[in-house]
Formats: C-alpha cells, structure tokens, sequence
C-alpha cells in the first residue's frame, strides 16, 4: 500500500521547523506576495531559502504557493519572483492561473508544478487537462465525495498525484472562490487579502426598521450563518488511502506552532499505525480524536467526502472556535541546569500544572518550579508574549518540544 504523503502548512520559519520536527513529509510555505493568505507572517526569501534547506536536511520537501487568480498589473511581479525562486529551488509551486501556470513552467521548468484547489479541480478531464500542460499534481476541489476522487484516480495517469485536504477550516464558496470580503471591505480574496467575512456574525435589518437587529439564528454563541465546521477525517484515514490521494494536505498558514504540531503528529501517527496494521489504527483511535480535540477548532465535520447530502456535510450554524489548550512555547535549548529556554506566547505562572508535548506522541504532565528572565530575574508570571525565558520543570524537556496549558474552562468556547 503507498505511503501519503503528510503535507503541513506553515505561517513562518518557527512554524516550518515544528511541522517537520513533528512529522511533516513536506510543508507548503507562502511568500510575501501572490498567495492566498498575505495576512499570514509568511516568508521572506531569506527565510524561505533557510526553511527549505532544512527541510531537505531533514529529509521534507517545501512547497510554495502562488495560486492568486492573476490581474495583469500582478504579472510582472510575478514573473521576478518566479526568477527568485529559480535560485532557492523549492519543491514544488502550488498554482492555480492558467497563465502564472505558463510562465512557471518557462521560467522554472525544472521545479514540479502542483495545480491548486483554487482551480477547480472536479472532473477527471480537468485533472487530465493539467497533467497534459506538465502539472505533477493537482488539488482535488473540496466539494468531491471520495467516490469521485477514486474514479478521477482509475482515469488519469498513474504519474499525475492527487493532493486532498484531510483536516481543517472549509471555505463556503466554491473551491474557496469568494466574493464577499471584496464586497464588504474591498479587498479581494482571489488575490490573498481574505478578511474572512464567513466567520463574522450577522444579523437582518428590516427596510422600514432601520436600527433594529434581528438574529437570523441565535444561541449562547451567537449567530455566524456562514461559519462552517472544520474537516476532520482522523476516523478515514482507510478510505482516504484507499481512494488513491497521494498527498494528504493540512489547511492553516495562519495557525499557531501548537496547531501545526498537534495536527501534524496526531495524524503522523495515525497513517503510520494503519499502514503497520489496521488492528493498531482501531486501537489507538481514542488518543487521536482526544489529541486533535486539544488543538483550537470548530466542530468537526467529514465534508464531503461521503456524498453532498450528508447531514454531517457542512453545517453552519454556531460553529465558533473550542481553544481547550493554550500555547504557551516550543523549546528553544536544555542549558546546563535542566532548564529549558523558550520565547513565551501566553501567561503562565510558577506553580501552574502544565504539559509537555512531545513529537513522538508522548504527553508529559509536569510543574513549573521557576520562571528566569533573560537577565537572570527570577518573575512569579509570564504575562508579556514573545519573551525570553528560562523554565525549571519537574521533568525533562528537550529540543523542539513544545509546552502547552489546558485553557481555563471560561475561555474553552471562545472566538
């Protein structure tokens, strides 16, 4: 049976690094220009050319995005970048324009081309069109069921690879083609400035009732009519396989270092434990959906993989975020009194019963004895983000570990 690929996003060279410390067969990366999420930190080049040195270091592959819908004033930008990425050879370019397609492959030729989601990739004759035209890869549309991707499977070329999303937030427009934050806000989702109207909350205002808000749909949470569950199919890794998708794909450059990790290793080990034996996968099931439960999420959905009309297919009403854990750092170094070195992203205090996320799996509850600033000033707190600071534990940290608190039960259900 082949082997998935494990394909992790990355928002930035820290998230690059845990994604392949956590798992990652290959990690997509967006530039500072022609993605679709220019609100993510994203890479310099500078940044990226390291992050894909070490990702092929550690035997993972980079892929870079430059799948905007093109307008021409876009063309000659991305023509240069094209030629910069020439010298930094990533793996692959995720593409989704027909002609940004076309001048990839004149002036990178000898970087693989992977058709993005952004295209509209629903039918076998699609996926043939762009394997004819070079493509290595293309990105199954999110609305196809998995009887549809094993059809596209049994009907195109056994070398043209079939990329699907397994995981993570589903876009309601068609294939993530969105109008609406171009009409509310002016800026255009197509080319990578989604301001993500779909997750605000609304509500109906009557013609001759100017000021008076009515609910459209109303709980303890709110109304959020477009805000769809997240993809999860942590319980269908067999049939994910089975259907022939080469790549498994993750969605969110936007997400923390504790999100990439916790997805990342959640289903590194579950396509490793099927493949060894499906006995293991059944087995160890509950520690998947507990360990993907841990990272901030929506209600969980399996899309549209098992049909269009599924009930469980996209259901939208009050899917606000569950945070049950919080981020509080990855470790950075042991210096030589055990104590670990991280730069802390939220609070936690001396004294408070945190946990120690391991990539191999292993979850290690432990204290915190000591919080040490970077001049040596031993603090009772941590309350200010991206500071420098030395952890004394009750047990052994190391390297790229990451440390995480249980969110205080007011801010589990939050936005």
């Amino acid at each position: 049976m082949k082997k998935p690929e494990l394909l992790i996003p990355a928002g930035s060279l820290e998230v690059l690094k845990t994604a392949v410390a956590y798992g990652a067969d290959a990690v997509y990366i967006g530039g500072e220009a022609f993605g679709l999420r220019a609100k993510a930190k994203n890479f310099s080049m500078e940044d990226m050319a390291e992050g894909i040195k070490f990702a092929h270091a550690h035997g993972a592959k980079v892929h870079v995005t430059a799948n905007i819908l093109a307008h021409n004033e876009d063309l000659d930008g991305v023509r240069e970048y094209f030629h910069e990425l020439k010298k930094i050879r990533p793996d692959a370019l995720i593409i989704a324009d027909p002609g940004v397609f076309m001048m990839a492959r004149e002036i990178c030729p000898e970087i693989d081309i992977h058709v993005s989601t952004q295209a509209n990739n629903t039918n076998y004759e699609t996926f043939k069109y762009w394997y004819a035209q070079g493509a290595k890869r293309v990105v199954s549309a999110r609305e196809l069921s998995l009887a549809e991707i094993r059809e596209i499977r049994n009907k195109v070329p056994a070398e043209l690879e079939i990329e699907s999303f397994i995981h993570g937030a589903m876009c309601i427009s068609y294939s993530g083609r969105c109008l609406l934050s171009s009409y509310f806000t002016g800026r255009d989702a197509n080319r990578g400035a989604c301001t993500h109207p779909c997750r605000w909350k609304y509500s109906i205002v009557e013609e001759k009732r100017p000021g008076e808000y009515m609910p459209v749909y109303e709980n303890e949470r709110g109304t959020y009519i477009f805000n769809s569950k997240d993809l999860c199919m942590i319980e269908h890794i067999p049939e994910m396989i089975e259907a022939g998708i080469d790549s498994f794909k993750i969605e969110g450059r936007m997400k923390t270092a504790l999100y990439v990790a916790t997805v990342a290793r959640t289903y590194r080990k579950a396509i490793d434990d099927y493949l060894e034996s499906e006995e293991k996968y059944l087995t160890n099931m509950e520690w998947y959906k507990a360990e993907i439960a841990k990272c901030t999420y929506r209600q969980f959905t399996t899309g549209f993989y098992f049909g269009k009309t599924d009930e469980n297919t996209q259901i939208y009403d009050s899917n606000t975020y569950v945070n049950e854990y919080i981020y509080l750092g990855t470790v950075e170094e042991v210096d030589d009194r055990s104590r670990v070195r991280i730069t802390q992203r939220n609070k936690f205090c001396v004294g408070d019963a945190i946990e120690i996320m391991k990539p191999d799996g292993t979850n290690v509850p432990v204290t915190v004895l000591s919080l040490t600033t970077q001049d040596g000033e031993a603090v009772e707190s941590a309350p200010h983000s991206k500071q420098v600071l030395y952890v004394e534990l009750t047990g052994m940290a190391e390297k790229n570990d990451i440390l995480r608190i249980e969110a205080p039960k007011e801010e589990k259900d939050r936005l």
